[in-house]
């Protein structure tokens, strides 16, 4: 194993030292946010993204150890495991080189070289590699017994079975590998009569570019194009000298013997080996692609995660609409429901007066603190209309995005909790938990829904449905769960727990009450010691019984704190409540055998405040009052908007008219910005300025220089 602490250490670019013990924990069954928040001694206080990388070496690592495994025993089958092969195999540990070893024992389709073989045609196969003086039909004569075709059938068949060796050699292999990464080009062209069908892919008609200079969102479009049926993709290199370097390791002298060979191998370049090269670059090229389209996504979908939260207050939310009217549901400082209903202020029924009424009355009669108004269809018009209402003091109007409501209303999880509601009420509800708390409500939709990111289609769903979940349970764990409030898809991402443990704490608080201590959670059917380990420090009980519940200290070191307690002569109540007694602690009495300083100031940091919400306190905001819609724009405008979407070739801002417009990378920054992510946050509040308007394609461009 020793070996393979080494790679990964090597891979990540982390200390060996530290990577063998996040290995080990990993392997005990602990988990990312567990060993990045609790074991810092260990991992030298890896990020929970360094922790994650080596997680993730480690599967790539064991998958290797698997195939090699199969490799090894299908080789062996074959009664052809060499000492020597079994050594090159063991000691392999770069996936291309070990599928190169593989090659020529891979079980294939009866090829043209099988056939060639089993008609007995290797011997003069071989001779003719030897490439000697002697004429070809000599070695023919000498070579071949009992072949019953021409001299010509058995040419054909010898070439055939040197074209397969060299499309199957490793160092063939590799130097076309080492010309496509140099000079591979990637051209897309128009299907013939499929122009005027692929209008969205104009672009891509006559495209050609360096593979190595094509950018992730170029490439996934010509991807989806191609499977569209509009697009032929190919990634290719110049052929000719390609071929002349491949000759040059196979051809010698000047014979008929070395004519034939060039034949072959001009016969497995073209027919074997170039296309399985340029196959390869394709794959590599989309796995590259998607790695990069799956970056972003997650890194807007942390942002959306983490979006500051109103907390607990009591909301009216507003699912905008026309001729359907709008949806008004009332919620308690829980996010429970306890009133609906329709208003109608927009045409066709435009009863302006009634609906302000309605809103006004129940502004009152719920002492509604805040308005969470969905920023789809009507949502501009609704959040005006709302504006212009005699509310209370204090109440604070919010635009809250509703991509992915409707989803979640027609989910399961909404039908569970709103068994008697329609898919309207669920919707107007789910807009409503938004604007308190992003976090616990988006964990109830597929985060492919949420709307951000680019081409989350066309990506590797697999590697994006991962991603995704890690970065739900990395923000979950990072901000912490109220035990006696979380619904069970938000527990189900808690550290150690999943999806039974979580409906296992919601049956048991149902049946039980509040839990009053962490310690109960041992109560729970079927939770162990191990995830009561990896899930404590991560659940919140507020007014429980034991004061340091409602913090990020682990159970595990409560102990410690008593002590520290103990000798300031005070309770651990107290030591949190007063700064004076936390300043007199010298942390450096408390170091022993696996508590060091990392773990003793995080606790420090805790003490001074409890369970702390890491997410930023929310802001107001409101678009300009003098833009409707995309008619009201003029260019040289400067605008403040809400950054909805990132993507590698820039930022979809939201200005209040219905069209996203985007800011292209280029107009980011008065810097040159490489990746736009470094600039601008999901959700940030911008200013910018309107640089083109065009009204036919409905498409708005922005800058935010010299702003």
């Amino acid at each position: 194993m020793s070996m393979n602490y080494n790679l990964i250490a090597e891979r990540t670019g982390l200390k060996e030292k530290y990577v063998r013990q996040v290995v080990d924990l990993l392997q005990e069954g602990a988990t990312v946010p567990f060993i990045s928040r609790y074991r810092k001694e260990a991992t030298g206080g890896m990020t929970d993204v360094e922790v994650a990388q080596v997680a993730a070496e480690l599967d790539n690592v064991n998958e290797l150890e698997h195939r090699k495994e199969f490799i090894l025993t299908t080789i062996e089958g074959q009664g052809k495991l060499t000492p020597e092969l079994r050594t090159r195999i063991e000691e392999c540990w770069d996936a291309t080189t070990l599928e190169d070893i593989y090659l020529p024992y891979k079980q294939k389709r009866r090829t043209r070289a099988q056939v060639a073989r089993e008609a007995g045609l290797e011997p003069f196969a071989d001779a003719i590699m030897k490439q000697s003086y002697t004429p070809l039909k000599q070695l023919a004569a000498k070579t071949l017994d009992g072949f019953e075709g021409s001299f010509e059938d058995a040419l054909q068949g010898a070439k055939d079975i040197i074209a397969e060796r060299v499309s199957e050699d490793e160092r063939a292999r590799q130097t076309l590998r080492t010309t496509f990464s140099i000079h591979a080009q990637i051209q897309s062209k128009v299907i013939k009569g499929k122009d005027v069908d692929g209008q969205n892919y104009r672009d891509y008609f006559d495209w050609k570019e360096p593979l190595k200079r094509c950018s992730s969102h170029r490439l996934l479009a010509m991807r989806r194009g191609e499977a569209e049926g509009i697009l032929r993709v190919s990634i290719c290199v110049d052929d000719e000298p390609a071929l002349e370097r491949i000759a040059r390791q196979f051809v010698r002298g000047n014979s008929e013997s070395s004519q034939a060979v060039y034949e072959a191998v001009d016969d497995g370049y073209k027919r074997l080996l170039e296309p399985s090269i340029s196959n390869e670059f394709g794959a590599s090229s989309k796995q590259k692609a998607d790695e990069e389209a799956i970056r972003i996504f997650v890194s807007n979908l942390e942002q959306l995660l983490m979006a500051s939260p109103l907390g607990q207050k009591r909301v009216m939310a507003i699912d905008p609409g026309f001729r359907t009217g709008c949806k008004v549901v009332c919620l308690d400082s829980e996010g429970n429901l306890l009133h609906h209903d329709v208003i109608f202020p927009h045409p066709p029924r435009a009863e302006r007066v009634k609906a302000m009424l309605t809103v006004q009355n129940l502004v009152e009669k719920y002492g509604v603190q805040a308005i969470s108004i969905g920023n789809g269809t009507a949502g501009r018009e609704t959040e005006d209309f709302v504006r212009h209402l005699d509310l209370p003091e204090g109440v604070e109007i919010y635009s809250v995005s509703e991509d992915g409501a409707s989803i979640y209303s027609a989910s399961e999880i909404a039908r569970e909790e709103f068994p008697n509601e329609d898919v309207t009420v669920r919707g107007a509800v789910s807009i409503g938990r938004r604007l308190m708390d992003p976090l616990a409500e988006l964990v109830k939709i597929d985060p492919s829904s949420i709307g951000v990111g680019q081409y989350q289609k066309d990506v590797n769903q697999t590697a994006l449905r991962k991603s995704l979940e890690d970065t739900v349970i990395a923000c979950v764990n990072r901000v912490g769960v109220n035990l006696n409030t979380a619904s069970q898809w938000l527990l189900t991402y808690v550290s150690g727990l999943g999806p039974s443990l979580a409906q296992n704490i919601v049956r048991y608080r149902r049946e039980n009450g509040p839990f009053h201590s962490r310690k109960e959670l041992m109560k729970v059917p079927r939770l162990g010691a191990k995830a009561f380990e990896q899930s404590a420090g991560f659940l919140r009980i507020k007014g429980g019984d034991e004061p340091l519940d409602n913090s990020a200290v682990h159970p595990e070191r409560y102990e410690l704190v008593e002590r520290m307690a103990r000798d300031q002569k005070c309770s651990v109540s107290e030591l949190m409540a007063n700064k004076e007694l936390r300043d007199k602690i010298d942390v450096n009495r408390y170091v022993s055998g696996d508590v060091g300083l990392p773990t003793l100031k995080d606790i420090m940091t805790e003490l001074d405040k409890p369970g702390l919400d890491p997410r930023k306190p929310l802001q107001a905001f409101a678009f300009d009052p003098t833009v409707h819609e995309i008619g009201d724009l003029r260019e040289g405008m400067v605008l403040p908007g809400i950054v909805t979407n990132i993507t590698n070739f820039g930022a979809f801002v939201d200005i209040g008219v219905h069209i996203k417009g985007l800011v292209h990378v280029s107009q980011l920054a008065d810097h040159y910005v490489k990746d736009p992510t470094t600039v601008v946050k999901v959700q940030q509040q911008v200013m910018v300025r309107v640089v083109g308007i065009d009204l036919q394609r409905e498409r708005i461009s922005l800058s935010m220089k010299k702003l």
